[in-house]
């Protein structure tokens, strides 16, 4: 069964955030324009340990993965550290996660995790191992943060005023399959939900939860064989619901339409699409582990509380 799970603490001014880095390598020029805008906030962004590099033999990853899950645990053990961003996606949170210590960690108060894409896997783990509510949503060296003004206002005034962001409603939005539904959210990136099945945070069915979808550049038939893999494995059995966000790079809208309809429409719960989180521009900030109402046909998905307390 999916509940509520604990929230953070939202941001005041003055706070000190760590950034890690659990996925790729980030650009340093990124790196100093995503802290320029924390620190506009009122932020002290703090870099720590394995962020600035790279692998010594394979170059997609910034450290190795003793010196990431380090950072990770570090950050969210340091009374003194308020939020921790993942300070971009690509690949490699999957391959940190059993080298953090949870169970000390649950000693810890739960704080402010953000990312998205690969991260999926550290909001999982975070979830499951640690009982913590989490925000999908923009990271520090991502283009759309840097870039993109609504992209990083959403994120703001989640972390600052998390009132004033209950309700998604986003124009695109549309319903697959019509429905009022409510539920705990969960999720994030398809292929790391798929990936995470029979590991140690993998879920064994999705009961209460209001499922989050979205991904990058995965041709129809991937998305048809993680989809079918969540199918199989039980994860969307119980799922009240299932908001779908960006497909960018996934091939014609028409084709992805047809895939997510086959695999989800017959679930019997409603699907509303297009709802603005993931890899697009502007991107909101969604919370996870957090009770909401799905509205299909008004296209909305709408939090009982605040994302932060």
């Amino acid at each position: 069964m999916i509940e509520a799970l604990r929230r953070p603490r939202r941001l005041e001014r003055g706070d000190r955030v760590a950034i890690i880095a659990p996925s790729g390598p980030a650009p340093e020029e990124r790196i100093g324009a995503g802290n320029a805008i924390l620190e506009s906030w009122g932020l002290e962004p703090v870099v720590l340990p394995g962020v600035r590099g790279t692998h010594p033999h394979l170059a997609y990853l910034p450290a190795d993965d003793e010196t990431r899950a380090a950072a990770f645990q570090d950050a969210w053990s340091d009374p003194g550290i308020a939020a921790v961003f993942s300070a971009r996606g690509g690949y490699g949170a999957q391959r940190m996660i059993d080298h953090v210590d949870w169970q000390a960690l649950r000693r810890a108060e739960p704080k402010v995790y953000v990312g998205f894409s690969d991260a999926t896997a550290l909001h999982e783990a975070i979830a499951v191992r640690l009982g913590a509510a989490t925000l999908h949503g923009p990271m520090p060296t991502w283009s759309a943060f840097i870039e993109d003004t609504a992209t990083r206002e959403h994120l703001r005034r989640t972390l600052f005023d998390p009132e004033t962001v209950r309700r998604l409603a986003p124009p695109s939005a549309r319903p697959l399959v019509p429905g009022r539904a409510a539920g705990v959210t969960f999720g994030g990136c398809l292929s790391l939900l798929a990936s995470s099945v029979g590991t140690g945070e993998g879920r064994p069915d999705g009961t209460g939860g209001l499922l989050l979808l979205e991904d990058l550049e995965e041709e129809d038939y991937r998305l048809d064989r993680y989809l079918t893999q969540l199918r199989r494995s039980g994860l969307l059995d119980g799922v009240t619901g299932i908001a779908l966000g960006s497909w960018t790079g996934c091939g014609p809208e028409a084709s992805v339409r047809e895939v997510l309809l086959d695999r989800l429409g017959g679930l019997g719960v409603p699907v509303l699409g297009e709802v603005g989180f993931g890899h697009c521009a502007p991107s909101w900030t969604v919370p996870l582990g957090v009770p909401a109402v799905l509205d299909a046909g008004a296209g909305t998905l709408e939090f009982e509380v605040p994302a932060l307390r």
